[in-house]
């Protein structure tokens, strides 16, 4: 009740359309004009999986940030902070599209092109038409390559730039109106070198296991899911400024195979070794190997859905598996839902509904965050 009348102070135009607020619908204002806008949650309230729907032209100008949206989404705790961020995003887009119309001086382009010299054009990743908007490149202590996006006002430099980054933290500048693009870059580098044991703990990750999802992670994504076997994974999420410190793990899999894992996990959790990386320090823990690039292929410990028989189903996997040993055959959460709902013998209590394995007929509950049609 209090998000929702947070919410409602901070977008009054925005009303929820349900009784358990998983449907908002209305405008978000920004620069004095009102843009219609619909968002869809999930049962739980998961913003992560929550569908943003606008109009063509909203769609258009917060075109160019539609990453650091996504990122926003996945990474704020409830609905009332990611508008604050939506806000907050739509202000500068608009900014910086009623900014293109408006002529430059030429001491703007005299000092921007001295700025870019002094720099170097060796960092110099993109420059557009306008000279407004700027990629540039910057390579951390392992040589790891990083972009960093500048949308530049016609005040500069009296007036610091807007920056996009692809970090899993947030990156603000430090400006005087005297700095140019070389202080950016260089709060830029320091940036990456305070995130160097996060991206080596991930790369190591990345490089020694099998990883389910993200399929293609990019360097804000702090989450991955480790195949541990055949249908069997974990899911962490690291702390980006302590990754050498436990994640939050959860298993997915046949609970005879992952209770297993949680009592190992919890009884030999005292053992965490700060000192060592995350990755040996999950494999003593858990007592394990994890699955190796060098010695499996995908396919050997990846199965599709036994439901809709393809493997990823609107970026999700199969994270559902029966819990018969003879059986194991896994599902996506969607299509198991969808089927166990069709079922005249099964039953449903709040979030949980009871029925049967499509399979073996195995007894089987699915606790869901979906919402009932």
């Amino acid at each position: 009740m209090a998000g929702r009348a947070s919410l409602l102070r901070l977008c009054p135009l925005l009303l929820p359309q349900n009784r358990d607020g998983t449907a908002y619908e209305g405008f978000i204002s920004a620069q004095g004009r009102d843009f219609r806008i619909r968002i869809l949650l999930p049962a739980g309230s998961q913003l992560k999986n929550a569908r943003i729907e606008c109009s063509w032209h909203l769609k258009k100008i917060l075109h160019e940030y539609r990453h650091i949206l996504k990122q926003r989404l996945h990474s704020c705790p409830d609905l009332v902070s990611f508008v604050v961020e939506l806000k907050t995003v739509l202000e500068i887009a608009l900014k910086n599209t009623q900014e293109l119309h408006v002529p430059r001086p030429p001491e703007y382009y005299s000092c921007l092109v001295r700025d870019l010299e002094t720099l170097g054009w060796n960092k110099v990743v993109y420059v557009d038409t306008g000279l407004t908007t700027i990629k540039l490149k910057a390579e951390d202590s392992r040589d790891r390559q990083h972009l960093i996006t500048l949308k530049l006002n016609a005040k500069y430099p009296a007036e610091p730039p807007d920056c996009v980054v692809d970090l899993p933290v947030q990156f603000a500048i430090s400006w005087m109106p005297q700095d140019s693009l070389v202080a950016v870059h260089n709060q830029f580098l320091v940036a990456l070198e305070s995130l160097k044991e996060f991206w080596d703990t991930m790369d190591e990750i990345d490089g020694k296991t099998w990883v389910l999802e993200p399929e293609n992670p990019t360097r804000c994504a702090t989450s991955r899911r480790i195949a541990i076997g055949s249908n069997v994974s974990v899911s962490i999420e690291v702390d980006p400024r302590h990754p050498k410190m436990l994640p939050e793990c959860y298993f997915l899999g046949a609970d005879h195979v992952v209770n297993p894992l949680r009592t190992k996990l919890n009884n030999n959790m005292h053992l965490w070794d700060p000192e060592v990386g995350l990755l040996q320090n999950l494999k003593d823990l858990l007592e394990i190997d994890f699955p190796s690039r060098a010695e499996l292929e995908k396919i050997d410990f990846t199965r599709d859905c036994g439901i809709c028989y393809s493997y990823r189903l609107n970026g999700t996997t199969p994270d559902q598996v029966c819990d018969e040993p003879r059986c194991g055959q896994p599902f996506h959460q969607a299509c198991l839902y969808e089927w166990l709902q069709g079922l005249p013998s099964s039953r449903q209590s709040f979030n949980i509904i009871f029925g049967e394995c499509p399979y073996c007929n195995k007894p089987l509950t699915l606790k869901s965050s979906m919402k009932k049609p």
